[in-house]
């Protein structure tokens, strides 16, 4: 029931009562989404991800029906005990627009990479009479903050993980594999893991969480987005009891001895378990696995970068190495470790720098990543606001903006809005009524209509997306330059499919 009528009733409370606050005679509401810029912040860019979703599941065809008004009515009666439901408003969208959304959105192509600060997606009433629709939506797409964000950190771990990658190995095979998405059971909810699961897959395609896999295909035309492998946890192998370790690992061999495999091995210790189980008892039988059947030994407890040199060093003394062609040591190609717990942005970069340090390849170790890609964050790591910046009142229109005397940094935009490329190379956000009439043409727009009176307009496919996403050169070769200098790169993609 609630599932039915949730159109209606995803507005704050507050936003119930704004038809009747606007000013008499208005027509039109223009608001838009940023990632406001903030000094100090860890990310200085964001990756557009999610409105898709959100306009296919709740906008987009006929949303309205007599049954969600009377159901919408009772409803606000109730909380506010008083009458301050538009049910008239909310009938004339069933009659006039036979309950489609009489709404405008226009935004960014999801994938692409834009600087914090600019305008990112906005909105507007395409029938005067609906002017209080704009805000009246404004709670659900806020709500991109969370796709939008994953995606972010989840861009920032490829970075790190792509600039050791390339510094060990000169190469970026397997790039797109290095971070596994181990956040399903950690985050609020299935709809949770489902838009964090496929942000993350905006720029990865491993993955534990099944939730994210099906938003893909469901949403944006990926019928298979992800892949892990056949994985122990802790409760497969303890329940063999501690005297058992040894059979338990090799239980797991025996099930799994084509395709490689992960096994937890820090039930007890991990020293022993790496020196004296697989690296003695079970070591022929590791031995005998293959580049396609490795064998990826997770730790899972301990700091995470001494436990990982640590581990990397017993195993080299058990089972070898070679050096690659940028004389970085490797293990045989049946053996990976994959490091799973204490994982955030700060920790893969040290234990990658302390791998390099004592001269080990990254291409030895994969992450997987739960709460810090998928949980602990919030819609205040990237700034993300919704405001009014433009209306029409007796058929005038009027920039508009808000200041904050205690807060220069909220300062909102003005006017109607347009994302384009300057002369210089800049993606900036061209407020009406600056810069030159042709700058702000449509043709120049980096903004496209996504979404109009209760029809989707643009459809964007994963493969497009992740397209868009792509590691950009300068980002695997950073070089000295100041950041007038690196911005004027912004477009310059690299070749090839990471």
């Amino acid at each position: 029931r609630y599932q039915r009528n949730e159109n209606l009733t995803s507005a704050c409370f507050f936003q119930i009562t704004h038809y009747k606050q606007y000013p008499p005679n208005i027509s039109k509401i223009y608001s838009y989404f940023e990632c406001r810029r903030k000094k100090g912040s860890q990310f200085s860019e964001v990756v557009v991800f999610g409105l898709q979703y959100l306009l296919k599941k709740y906008l987009t065809g006929p949303v309205v029906t007599e049954e969600k008004i009377q159901e919408a009515k009772l409803f606000y009666q109730m909380h506010f005990k008083q009458a301050v439901f538009d049910e008239e408003g909310w009938r004339k969208v069933l009659e006039k627009h036979d309950g489609r959304l009489p709404i405008r959105i226009k935004a960014v192509p999801e994938g692409r990479i834009i600087p914090r600060g600019n305008v990112l997606f906005t909105v507007e009433n395409t029938d005067p009479n609906f002017y209080w629709l704009t805000n009246y939506i404004e709670t659900m797409l806020v709500q991109m903050w969370y796709p939008i964000t994953v995606a972010t950190i989840s861009r920032e771990f490829k970075k790190i993980l792509a600039k050791h990658l390339k510094a060990t190995s000169g190469s970026l095979e397997g790039l797109d594999q290095k971070l596994h998405d181990f956040g399903y059971r950690g985050v609020s909810s299935q709809e949770s893991a489902a838009l964090g699961g496929a942000a993350h897959l905006v720029n990865f395609c491993s993955t534990d969480t099944v939730a994210g896999l099906l938003m893909a295909q469901r949403y944006y035309g990926c019928p298979m987005a992800g892949f892990s492998i056949p994985a122990a946890e802790h409760s497969t192998i303890i329940s063999w009891g501690r005297s058992k370790e040894k059979e338990a690992f090799e239980r797991v061999l025996d099930q799994f001895s084509s395709g490689p495999v992960s096994v937890v091995s820090d039930s007890y210790d991990i020293f022993n378990a790496c020196k004296h189980i697989w690296g003695d008892k079970l070591k022929e039988r590791v031995m005998e696995r293959s580049q396609d059947s490795c064998l990826v030994i997770r730790p899972d407890s301990g700091d995470p970068a001494e436990t990982v040199i640590e581990v990397i060093k017993i195993l080299e003394e058990c089972f070898g190495c070679s050096l690659n062609s940028f004389g970085y040591k490797v293990l045989p190609s049946y053996l990976r470790i994959i490091q799973g717990d204490g994982i955030d942005l700060s920790s893969v970069d040290e234990i990658l720098q302390k791998l390099s340090d004592e001269g080990w390849s990254a291409e030895n170790v994969f992450f997987g990543c739960g709460s810090a890609l998928l949980q602990k964050l919030n819609r205040d790591t990237l700034s993300c606001a919704f405001k009014c910046s433009y209306v029409e009142t007796n058929g005038k229109g009027m920039d508009v903006y808000k200041q904050p005397v205690t807060d220069p940094s909220k300062r909102s935009k003005r006017g109607r809005l347009s994302l384009r490329r300057n002369s210089d190379g800049f993606l900036e956000t061209v407020e009406r009524g600056a810069g030159k009439p042709e700058e702000v043409s449509p043709s120049c727009d980096l903004l496209v209509t996504v979404f109009e009176n209760g029809s989707l307009m643009q459809e964007y496919s994963l493969e497009e997306i992740r397209k868009n996403a792509r590691l950009r050169e300068e980002e695997l070769n950073p070089p000295t330059l100041h950041n007038h200098e690196q911005e004027l790169l912004h477009n310059h993609i690299i070749n090839g499919i990471h």
